[in-house]
């Protein structure tokens, strides 16, 4: 038998595994837990959960796969990877689903006793994969998981059903030990999870460690693996996902501008997470309420606007269509509330537990009538914190609606998050109007904003609601020309936002032969795609929007710097439609809509297409 000591230990820059079973193996949970100690110990780390659509897919079968993949690396990273070089696969399911995306020779760690006749069956495999060369050129590791978890949890007081549902702390504490990672963590979270059932401790603690132990003793493995921390800048640091991210930054717009912070909202996935989060703050003075349907969700929240707090409401895209009626009604009141569309698969139902960016259209444009608003997009899973906040400003500042774009894949992804000191985030000036001498409800300041006027405020009583308001008394008006004139205003309120949002930057060279340009959630896939067709000589920058409506005010002068403009995007195009419509320009569109990040070498290989395959040598 061979000890720890006989063991190599192998360094390696940079590492991808997929977790993968069936919905109720705990794949989430195992993921999560790698990641969070990934980030303890220091490696720049990026996740991308994939989570089944069907809600009871029956066990065992390919429609009820769960994923969970992590890249971390020595070094800076913006993506979950292309393609695993590790698969954990917990049942015949898994494999099948999987394989096809594992990199050629990459590792495969089996739950063995997971193979036999029903759940080969279940996953439509002829013969069983481990047995009739379907896997040669990997590297396969056949370990009977579910036994060894049985053995290991004999005489803990836990039902057969409750061993099993350990198996998944067997596969982890395997993977702590393959990539030499410490168990500490997991085994807290453990004792903190369940303080209440005792058992429950000791059976997850006694399979985690036994998974560890058994990577120490058995002859399967001859070496393990290590990843040495990145050098990310100082600071204090954790994992977070977009959706919290988002949660936090509404929380940190509320303290910065000294408003009580309103959700009002209706679960929809990949959304649902932000009211959870954000209920778990009352502490703070945080109201969250569960509405019955997505018009009163929003509809509270306009009604909390008016009442003077930082109101949001939060969904996907479906919830987006029902809410536009109720956010054409913001646009006439015009009170600051911010709108987070959590992107997904469309349309209808759609893929609703995966990613899309297809809902830039609806956001800029899909209202009755001219109903403009401000439209930013996150471009990673902590940036969403960062654009909650520059939500917030603009919505209370230029009193109006903005719709804040997110993504499935950023929003449920994770990355290590510098936590900011609360004195290097922006304040959010708040000016509620209290003056009654020459107050008008509709008379506006120099950014074209009305006043914020509380209701009860004693002489500031005015009219409100969705009909057409007479232009600084706010009287209910059907003159053909006070309607053109209001019309007007409010679209140069929107456009004038464009002087107090930053330019366009510019990664690489400011001019020449080709820009790839992106929004939203794909910045990662672009950014390493350009580092790496850079890093083979060829000529390209990239410049990414996170303000879409309006545009930054030097993004025409940017665009027409370059010969070429290539637009990745996980829709058809509808960045590059606007952006045609809007400076004439011809670009060149990559469009992928698997409900799946893009791959980084997708984007590369096209760069070199549109370059003709000419890297200046």
């Amino acid at each position: 038998m061979e000890t720890e000591k006989e063991k190599e230990l192998l360094q390696l820059k940079e590492v991808t595994i997929r977790f993968a079973g069936d919905s109720g193996d705990g794949m989430q949970l195992t993921g999560t837990q790698f990641s969070e100690t990934t980030a303890w110990v220091g490696n720049d780390l990026n996740t991308l959960p994939d989570y089944p659509a069907e809600i009871r897919a029956p066990a065992g079968t390919i429609y009820g796969v769960s994923g969970f993949q992590l890249h971390f690396s020595s070094e800076d990273i913006h993506t979950p990877g292309d393609q695993p070089d590790v698969l954990v696969a917990m049942n015949p399911a898994a494999l099948k689903k999987n394989l096809p995306e594992l990199k050629k020779g990459g590792m495969i760690i089996v739950n063995s006793d997971s193979f036999d006749i029903k759940n080969l069956n279940l996953a439509h495999y002829e013969s069983n994969p481990l047995e009739d060369g379907t896997l040669d050129g990997y590297q396969v590791y056949q370990v009977p998981i579910s036994s060894l978890t049985a053995n290991a949890l004999e005489g803990v007081k836990l039902s057969p059903k409750e061993v099993s549902r350990a198996k998944n702390f067997f596969a982890l504490g395997l993977m702590y030990w393959l990539f030499n990672r410490p168990i500490d963590n997991t085994v807290k979270w453990i004792h903190e999870k369940f303080a209440k059932n005792p058992e429950y401790i000791e059976g997850n603690e006694k399979a985690l460690r036994a998974g560890y132990n058994f990577g120490e003793m058995t002859e399967l493995f001859t070496a393990r693996y290590t990843v040495e921390p990145a050098k990310l800048p100082k600071g204090t640091y954790r994992s977070i996902s977009g959706n919290e991210a988002t949660a936090l930054g509404f929380l940190a717009a509320s303290v910065k501008s000294g408003l009580p912070l309103f959700l009002g909202s209706y679960p929809i996935t990949p959304a649902s997470e932000i009211i959870q989060y954000l209920s778990t703050y009352k502490n703070f003075g945080v109201k969250t309420f569960q509405a019955e349907d997505e018009i009163a969700g929003i509809t509270t929240a306009i009604g909390a606007s008016f009442a003077g707090n930082l109101a949001i409401t939060s969904t996907s895209g479906p919830g987006l269509a029902l809410k536009t009626e109720a956010i054409g009604l913001a646009v006439m009141t015009e009170l600051p509330l911010v709108i987070i569309d959590v992107q997904r698969g469309g349309p209808s139902t759609g893929l609703p537990t995966k990613t899309e960016q297809a809902d830039l259209l609806q956001a800029v444009c899909g209202r009755n009538g001219e109903a403009p608003v401000a439209v930013v997009a996150a471009a990673t899973p902590s940036d969403c914190f960062n654009m909650a906040i520059e939500a917030s400003r603009i919505a209370i500042k230029y009193m109006t609606p903005v719709i804040l774009l997110t993504d499935g894949y950023i929003a449920n992804g994770s990355e290590p998050w510098k936590i900011p000191h609360v004195n290097e985030l922006p304040d959010i000036p708040v000016k509620f109007r209290t003056e009654k001498e020459g107050f008008y409800p509709y008379l506006r300041d120099e950014n074209l904003a009305r006043p914020w006027a509380i209701p009860g405020t004693p002489g500031l009583e005015h009219r409100i609601g969705g009909l057409e308001k007479s232009d600084i008394y706010g009287n209910v008006s059907y003159d053909p020309d006070n309607h053109h004139k209001m019309i007007t205003l409010r679209a140069k309120k929107i456009k004038n936002i464009e002087n107090d949002i930053p330019l366009l930057e510019v990664e690489g060279e400011s001019s020449g032969e080709l820009l790839v340009v992106g929004w939203g959630g794909t910045y990662g896939a672009i950014k390493e795609a350009v580092n790496k067709a850079r890093a083979q000589g060829y000529k390209v920058s990239q410049a990414h929007f996170r303000y879409l409506n309006p545009f930054p005010k030097n993004t025409e002068q940017v665009l027409k710097s370059f010969r070429k403009v290539l637009i990745p995007e996980i829709n058809l195009g509808q960045l590059a439609r606007l952006i045609k419509s809007e400076f004439l320009i011809d670009v060149q569109q990559f469009n992928v809509v698997r409900g799946l990040p893009l791959r980084v070498a997708d984007i590369v290989d096209q760069i070199i297409k549109t370059l003709g395959g000419n890297n200046g040598k």
